[in-house]
């Protein structure tokens, strides 16, 4: 339930959609910082967009002088998989710079053509284009690294170190056009132009101000009323994408999906078919959410968060911790939930120190009146309890396949599926413990670089709360080692039984839990 209002030509509209869909595309990284190229120093010396710019003017000649095109270089990968600029790279430009150097082939048969490459990226069936440009006899491509790049006398000297051919070569072309890559536009900090002023009566146009380029730090394209932020949330280099390959266009917003090259670098046909991907995503949770189920990743949970709000100290753990901004604040502090947006992950649930906040079928109580419920064998039998919590979408799926595979694990272990490793209560340890259990271990989704969580941060924050377990295990004087926390995706299942079996083996070397007769 989405309360839009929106500008369109100049008028103010409002409407109410159930879904969002952001295609906003990308802009042209910065020329600018791409003077290390040799950038600003010379007129021929352009990028990729601008000398599209020209073939699409008709007027494919030297911006210098409108002289012929003799020879020309085009060097891929200008500020593409750098460090320094765009560490990733933009899909695109390699084959624009084939496409382009056909331009230039066309209008100017006799023409020298380089390209110079880091690697030359045609993925599937562009690999038959690569194979056309490399048939012509006046395009050379090699595979080098760029030494130097330096304007003299209306032509541009190019210095290319580590060719295929095996020496370094120099290369005095017309002109140089440099593949830059391109940024999604999903950042929040926007660079805005501002129009020219208008000159008033009687001053001439000389006086006229220049337009300038001012950030906008409050510029937003979705202008979201969310207690995290205005805009969706973005991963790596500003792409609010999928943060796991099973769910593409998900965001971290409820109802929200990316499509195009806001959300990943691809070209046309890709993005074409990006879009039709998030629609039906977008029909999807429509339809979900008329029939008040969840949407991504419990399809069909009918169940909400409730909130025993005598108790709120208003610590705002909760809202700050809700990956999905499924929560916001009231002035003092007290949680307003929006369901629409829960995922029924559970992450408010073990955030919070009060223990205030339950669904119907997965609470505090209900994991430690299983915990309780679980048969301890006596003492002198010396055998081991250890409890283990597996998130219910990698690691307890994990154990089922390593079990149909015939993988084994010590039969010490009883196993409790949670949503997610942040839902679990740090009261369930202290249960566990309680109740004779020798040890208890945690494995759940991926945090971090890698990450593939599916409620984003919930193995993140677990790790943090359980850092805090271990420190109050020492003030009772228990081996902070009867606590452990793993991280693993469901493609290594195979690892599941070594850190069970591990474990298990550290509980026998600390021995018995002293709290188990008591």
């Amino acid at each position: 339930m989405f309360d839009v209002t929106a500008k369109s030509n100049g008028d103010t509209i409002t409407f109410q959609a159930g879904t969002i869909i952001q295609a906003t595309g990308w802009k042209p990284y910065e020329p600018e910082k791409l003077s290390y190229l040799g950038y600003g120093s010379s007129k021929n010396i352009v990028t990729n967009v601008q000398f599209e710019e020209l073939a699409k003017s008709g007027n494919l000649k030297k911006p210098s002088d409108d002289g012929k095109i003799k020879s020309i270089v085009f060097v891929q990968c200008a500020g593409s998989r750098d460090e320094n600029h765009l560490p990733y790279c933009s899909t695109v430009c390699c084959m624009t710079s084939l496409k382009q150097a056909l331009y230039v082939k066309e209008k100017y048969p006799d023409a020298a053509i380089y390209i110079i490459y880091k690697d030359m990226r045609t993925p599937a069936n562009y690999e038959k284009f690569l194979k056309v440009v490399q048939n012509e006899d006046n395009i050379f491509l090699t595979k080098g690294e760029i030494a130097g790049i330096e304007a003299v006398n209306g032509t541009v000297n190019v210095d290319v170190d580590n060719t295929l051919v095996g020496e370094k070569i120099r290369i005095e072309a017309d002109m140089v056009v440099l593949a830059a890559g391109f940024v999604p536009n999903a950042a929040a900090d926007r660079i805005k132009t501002v129009k020219k002023t208008e000159s008033p009566a009687g001053e001439s146009k000389a006086e006229e101000k220049p337009a300038e380029q001012a950030i906008e730090p409050e510029f937003s394209i979705l202008n979201l009323q969310y207690i995290q932020g205005k805009d969706l949330p973005t991963l790596h280099y500003g792409f609010p994408d999928s943060h796991y390959i099973c769910f593409p266009y998900e965001t971290r917003r409820t109802g929200m999906y990316a499509a195009g090259t806001v959300r990943a670098p691809m070209d046309f046909v890709a993005a074409k078919n990006d879009a039709l991907g998030a629609s039906l995503k977008a029909i999807q949770c429509l339809e979900n959410i008329r029939k008040g189920t969840a949407v991504h990743p419990r399809a069909g949970d009918k169940t909400y968060p409730d909130f025993f709000f005598q108790r709120c100290t208003q610590c705002k753990r909760c809202t700050e911790e809700c990956p999905f901004g499924a929560l916001e604040e009231d002035v003092k502090g007290t949680p307003m939930p929006n369901p629409n947006r829960c995922r029924r992950c559970g992450i408010c649930m073990g955030a919070c120190p009060e223990r205030i906040i339950s669904f119907k079928d997965y609470s505090v109580q209900i994991i430690s009146a299983m915990i309780k419920s679980i048969d301890m064998p006596e003492t002198e039998e010396e055998k081991p309890r250890i409890i283990a919590f597996l998130c219910e979408n990698d690691a307890y799926p994990s154990l089922d396949i390593a079990s149909r595979k015939g993988l084994t694990y010590s039969p010490y272990f009883r196993i409790i599926p949670v949503r997610c490793l942040g839902s679990v209560s740090t009261s369930w340890i202290a249960d566990s413990l309680s109740a004779g259990f020798d040890g208890a271990i945690l494995i759940g989704c991926k945090y971090g670089d890698d990450y593939q969580c599916h409620f984003i941060r919930g193995s993140e924050l677990a790790n943090i709360r359980m850092e805090n377990v271990q420190e109050k295990l020492k003030q009772l004087v228990l081996e902070p080692e009867r606590v452990e926390i793993h991280t693993l995706s469901i493609d290594e299942y195979d690892k599941i039984p070594d850190i069970l079996n591990n474990f298990a083996a550290t509980i026998d070397r600390v021995g018995p839990n002293p709290y188990k007769d008591m």
